[in-house]
């Protein structure tokens, strides 16, 4: 089969040409269920619902505005993790990296 995605005993699952053979309706029922949203409740200040209305702006609605705001935040904490375990991993071996420097430092040609 030569528009396979990947070679193997898979083939006929990952073939374009098996696609057709997929009900129309698993395919609609994966992309509502992978898309699905579930109803909540949070209680918030009426000075932080005035800010989401002033700046809802492209937003459909308070609920894309807050899910948008809460993924932003969310990437945010992990980039800080991220960059907290980089800046331990560099401070666990500062000496050894401060002594590389230093050494070649002393291969450098005075201009």
């Amino acid at each position: 089969m030569k528009h396979c995605l990947f070679p193997g005993k898979f083939n006929s699952w990952l073939c374009p040409s098996f696609l057709h053979k997929i009900p129309i309706d698993i395919i609609n029922l994966w992309w509502y269920v992978s898309g699905m949203k579930v109803k909540t409740s949070i209680t918030l200040s009426d000075e932080i619902l005035k800010a989401i209305d002033l700046h809802i702006g492209e937003y459909r609605s308070r609920s894309e505005f807050l899910e948008t705001a809460a993924r932003k935040f969310i990437a945010q904490l992990a980039r800080k993790e991220a960059e907290r375990r980089d800046l331990e991993i560099i401070n666990r071996h500062a000496d050894s990296l401060n002594a590389e420097a230093k050494d070649v430092l002393t291969y450098q040609v005075p201009l």
